[in-house]
C-alpha cells in the first residue's frame, strides 16, 4: 500500500471513530446552570378557586387573624349540592326565611389550601347551639394555632384538637386581599334579583 492511501485510510478511520462516539453526558455545555435560570424559576401561583366551606375533619388549619380577613354575611345554603350563595342586602328582607348569618374567615390548611369558613352566628332570635358556639371557639383559637375539628354526635359539638408541633406558620396570599377572594369564591353563587334560578328553586318554581 502507497503513503498515500495509506495516508487517506487514516483519516477515513478517524472521521469514522468521530461520527459514531456518544456525546458525552457530563460535558459543561450539558450540566452548566444557565445565566437565565433566575428568570424561569420566578413564578407565582395563582388563586383561581376559593372553596367556601368547613374544614376538612383530618386537616390542621388556621384562620387568618388579621381584622380584615373575616366578615359577616347572609348566605343561602343549598345542602343536598352542598352550595352556597350570598345574598345581596337588598333582598336579606324579602329572603330571611332561607338565610343563614355566619362569619366568613379566610383560613388555610397545612398543604397551603386557601378556603372560606362559614360559620354560624347566632338566630336574629339570640337561638344559638352548641355546635355553632363550638365551632365560633376554634376559628378563634385557630387565629394562633392549627387546630382540627371532629364532629362529636353524642356531644352535639365539635370536638376540638391542637397539632403537636404549632411551629409552622401559615402562608397567605400577597398579592390579594380579602375581597379580591370573597370575588373568587363567590362569582357565580351571588344573588342579586329574586328572579334567580336558587330562588325560584326555593319557592317551587322550577
Amino acid at each position: 500500500m502507497t503513503s498515500k492511501k495509506r495516508k487517506t485510510l487514516a483519516i477515513d478511520t478517524a472521521v469514522g471513530t468521530n461520527a459514531e462516539k456518544p456525546a458525552d453526558p457530563f460535558a459543561p455545555a450539558n450540566l452548566r446552570l444557565s445565566q437565565s435560570f433566575a428568570d424561569t424559576t420566578a413564578v407565582m401561583k395563582l388563586i383561581t378557586t376559593v372553596p367556601v366551606r368547613k374544614p376538612n375533619s383530618q386537616d390542621f388549619v388556621r384562620v387568618h387573624a388579621g381584622s380584615g380577613f373575616c366578615e359577616n354575611f347572609p348566605l343561602i345554603q343549598l345542602k343536598d349540592d352542598d352550595e352556597q350563595y350570598v345574598v345581596a342586602a337588598k333582598l336579606v328582607p324579602e329572603l330571611a326565611s332561607e338565610i343563614v348569618s355566619v362569619t366568613l374567615h379566610l383560613a388555610t390548611n397545612k398543604q397551603g389550601v386557601v378556603f372560606l369558613w362559614p360559620v354560624r352566628l347566632p338566630g336574629t332570635d339570640g337561638k344559638d347551639f352548641d355546635a355553632w358556639r363550638s365551632a365560633r371557639e376554634a376559628a378563634e383559637l385557630a387565629k394562633e394555632k392549627w387546630v382540627r375539628l371532629k364532629w362529636n354526635k353524642s356531644l352535639g359539638a365539635y370536638d376540638i384538637y391542637q397539632a403537636a408541633n404549632q411551629t409552622t406558620e401559615p402562608e397567605w396570599p400577597a398579592d390579594m386581599d380579602y375581597w379580591d377572594l370573597i370575588k373568587i369564591a363567590f362569582r357565580d353563587h351571588i344573588i342579586q334579583e329574586l328572579d334567580h334560578p336558587v330562588v325560584n328553586r326555593l319557592r317551587g318554581l322550577i
